[in-house]
């Protein structure tokens, strides 16, 4: 991508990891699947003349965070850190937070929960297997394949954004008397922890995991705005470099 400060020259290519059967895909040019590693991304990056990466990879995705970091650092690339702020409990809110999902599980069976939703990725189910004496429903985007062993399951293949009305209905209905999720932010899935604030419903969620320090946004706007300011001070060097030469 040529320098330059103008967002109607940009070349924006979004990254897809490709682990959802039908993403919603964003405006302008995609790539679906990883990089085999940071060499690979070094690669990339290379090969498609990249002059700043905005990593806005999900939460809990730390692998790729640190990879980008790592090949950026290799390339001497700007980097962003794309995120939106972690949900803060509130009073009235029931919060278990925890730093991994065997202490997820033991924390649900300290409160004696019976009825569980899990609100989590496919990728992250096995763990909870192991709590035979509790009715999971689980709520994801795509079905796993296969389906983890559980003694007593039952799945919802649905996608956010969720309402409070359809939040409070699916709790009531499944008589949930506890929720297991990630602390994803953002609007699209917290209407679960109003609900379950309403209920005094415990919700056992899972801490993010640490990422690289680096200059980070809240919002797509101040990521543009970084953007530009990147470019402009990269063709500012290079038509200084031009006048000396």
């Amino acid at each position: 991508m040529q320098p330059t400060a103008d967002p109607a020259h940009w070349r924006v290519i979004s990254s897809l990891a490709g682990r959802t059967s039908s993403p919603r895909l964003p405006l302008g040019e995609t790539r679906i699947g990883g990089f085999g590693g940071v060499a690979g991304l070094v690669d990339y990056l290379r090969e498609q003349r990249i002059a700043a990466v905005i990593d806005a990879t999900h939460p809990f995705a730390a692998t790729m965070g640190w990879h980008a970091a790592e090949a950026c650092q290799t390339l001497r690339l700007p980097l962003l850190r794309l995120e939106r702020p972690a949900w803060q409990p509130v009073p009235g809110d029931r919060w278990h937070p925890v730093t991994d999902w065997d202490i997820a599980c033991a924390t649900l069976q300290e409160l004696g929960a019976r009825r569980v939703l899990l609100a989590l990725g496919r990728q992250d189910l096995q763990p909870f297997v192991g709590l035979t004496g509790v009715h999971f429903l689980i709520r994801c985007v795509s079905p796993p394949e296969p389906l983890p062993a559980f003694a007593n399951a039952e799945l919802l293949l649905a996608r956010g954004p969720f309402d409070l009305a359809s939040e409070r209905a699916l709790l009531d209905a499944h008589r949930i008397d506890a929720i297991v999720c990630k602390n994803s932010g953002g609007e699209a899935t917290s209407a679960k922890l109003i609900a379950a604030r309403e209920r005094e419903i415990p919700v056992v969620i899972r801490q993010r995991p640490p990422r690289p320090a680096l200059p980070s946004c809240a919002d797509v706007s101040s990521a543009g705005d970084w953007l530009a300011q990147v470019l402009m001070t990269e063709q500012s060097a290079l038509g200084n470099r031009i006048k000396k030469w």
